[in-house]
């Protein structure tokens, strides 16, 4: 689950798989943009068929709060 998250960031934010870790901050580390952010959302939901509403999404941070999140959901 947590590879597949950071496959994802990594194809969605063109960064390289390694220089991304369950700590790693999507905006601040990653370099994430609000379009970058919606775009991974969206790409998250479609992948591992969860729902994320506006106020979950506020809440994801980092790579392992989205880690998290999924797993609660499944």
């Amino acid at each position: 689950m947590e590879m597949k998250l950071i496959k994802i960031v990594a194809e969605k934010l063109n960064i390289e798989e390694k220089n991304i870790t369950t700590a790693s901050r999507f905006q601040e580390d990653l370099g994430a943009d609000s379009l970058d952010i919606v775009e991974l959302l969206m790409e998250i939901e479609e992948v591992f068929g969860v729902n994320i509403s506006d106020e979950e999404s506020e809440r994801l941070k980092t790579v392992g709060d989205a880690v998290k999140f999924i797993v609660a959901k499944l």
